[in-house]
């Protein structure tokens, strides 16, 4: 019974002390970020990572396309598999600070030697040549967070959990921006076509012209071969095209889970619109919002609970065991109440003395791993900073490029009319014509590939600012 007081009085302190145990201090590394973003005119408390993917993207097709690969695409199912996994693994950690039980029964018969001192024994006092022993017991082991080393366990698991959720709401944005991406590049890859197709029919009736000509002997065969060149020339293109819009058509298929197969249009790349205030907000918010950051940040949380336990385990450990239940050495008494209950408690503080360094490098490495952490966390912002004002420049700068292009197109296909009436007219020869095609149709299929350069800025800096998980 004396035994049983110590044992609880032990246990009232060990509960008194891990009250007063804190866990290690976490100071959030002081980042520097500047009060907006480079390339911003003003800074604004607004950004336009805010709006949900459905409020930002507003063609039906699209959002159709999106709401397939949120619910389909085998890298965000493999990462919400992860989730679940650690969602276990902490539901596990929250009994850490419950004792282990136990249940066991064991049957034991032993048969000594005759000529032994056991075996005369046994004949002399039981009259039996063996000896058996019956044992049902629960058993119990329990050690008190003295030093917060099980919070600290617990937290690890929930830093653990929340980097698996932060990682699926990244992937989320990566798999929302590269079908948002695919769709435009297909857009683009239609209207490129259209205008090559335009050009063909274009060549065509040069070609036509310039063999009229060659028949009256008003140009030489050079004339003509140049522009069936010309329109062979476009007949490739054309080729390529459908084998681009093939391979993008699979590769947006593969993006939404499914087979490879023709994906639907619901508009030109002329139509498509997204929203035009790009307001990116300020730096702070886009590090509480950008997924990938946030999971940075976790992984400096769990390294900083690391710590605290590293530190825990070189400190005293009250470990306490108990076990107690029914013992016989005869089978049909086995279970007599209350002459065969037993039972015992034991109590002990443990202190490592010498572990060959082993715990104190622990500590030390621990403490390294949090720094590294640290830097790893500044580097995950400055990155997630630089694509912010990539994306920025990039669309400020492609506005301007759009601009120039659509004069440009306008001023070759005049150029294009002005070289046929005087090459009907005879002030013009076949060269300048096939070249006032040939740079017509470069420059609105440049015009097509700014227009969709353009389009995937704006749906860079809204992956980049940490839109697309909503």
């Amino acid at each position: 019974m004396k035994l049983i007081k110590n044992i609880f009085l032990t246990f009232i302190l060990a509960v008194i002390a891990v009250s007063c145990v804190t866990k290690v201090a976490y100071t959030e590394p002081d980042l520097q970020l500047p009060e907006d973003f480079r390339f911003t005119a003003t800074a604004d408390t607004a950004s336009v990572a805010n709006l949900q993917w459905k409020d930002f993207f507003k063609d039906p097709a699209l959002q159709g396309l999106i709401e397939k690969g949120i619910a389909n695409n085998l890298d965000l199912q493999i990462a919400l598999k992860q989730v679940a996994s650690s969602q276990e693994k902490l539901l596990q950690a929250k009994y850490l600070q419950y004792p282990d039980v136990g249940f066991g029964v064991t049957g034991q018969i032993s048969r000594p030697s005759k000529n032994s001192m056991n075996g005369q024994s046994l004949n002399l006092f039981i009259g039996k040549n063996h000896v058996e022993d019956y044992n049902a017991a629960f058993n119990l082991s329990w050690e008190a967070d003295i030093w917060g080393k099980i919070k600290n366990q617990q937290e690890v698991s929930r830093m653990q959990y929340l980097q698996t959720y932060e990682a699926t709401k990244a992937i989320q944005t990566q798999v929302v921006a590269a079908i948002a991406q695919g769709y435009y590049n297909l857009l683009m890859l239609d209207k490129q076509m259209d205008i090559a197709k335009s050009n063909l029919e274009l060549s065509s009736n040069t070609l036509s012209i310039t063999e009229k000509m060659w028949e009256s002997g008003d140009t030489t065969s050079l004339g003509v071969q140049q522009a069936t060149a010309q329109k062979q020339s476009t007949e490739l293109l054309i080729s390529q095209l459908e084998q681009n819009i093939a391979i993008q058509e699979n590769a947006l298929s593969i993006l939404v889970g499914e087979a490879p197969n023709k994906v639907s249009r619901g508009i030109e790349l002329s139509d498509t619109s997204l929203s035009q205030d790009l307001s990116a907000g300020l730096p702070a918010k886009m590090v509480s919002r950008r997924p990938d950051v946030r999971q940075q940040e976790l992984v400096l949380l769990e390294s900083n609970s690391l710590v605290g336990i590293a530190q825990a385990n070189m400190y005293p450990s009250l470990k306490i065991t108990a076990n107690g239940g029914v013992n016989s050495f005869k089978f049909d008494n086995w279970f007599q109440i209350p002459a065969s209950l037993f039972g015992s408690v034991l109590g002990g503080i443990t202190q490592p003395i010498f572990q060959k360094r082993q715990l104190k490098t622990d500590l030390a490495v621990a403490k390294i791993q949090r720094e590294k952490n640290v830097l790893a966390f500044r580097q995950s912002v400055l990155n997630a900073m630089g694509e912010v004002s990539d994306a920025l420049v990039s669309n400020e700068s492609l506005k301007v490029q759009e601009q120039k292009a659509t004069e440009q197109v306008t001023t070759l296909k005049d150029g294009i009319k002005s070289a046929q009436m005087l090459y009907k007219g005879g002030l013009a020869n076949y060269l300048e014509v096939i070249t006032a095609q040939a740079n017509s149709l470069q420059a609105e299929l440049n015009l097509a590939s700014v227009k969709r350069q353009r389009l995937s800025s704006i749906v860079d800096l809204y992956r980049a600012l940490g839109g697309g998980w909503k």
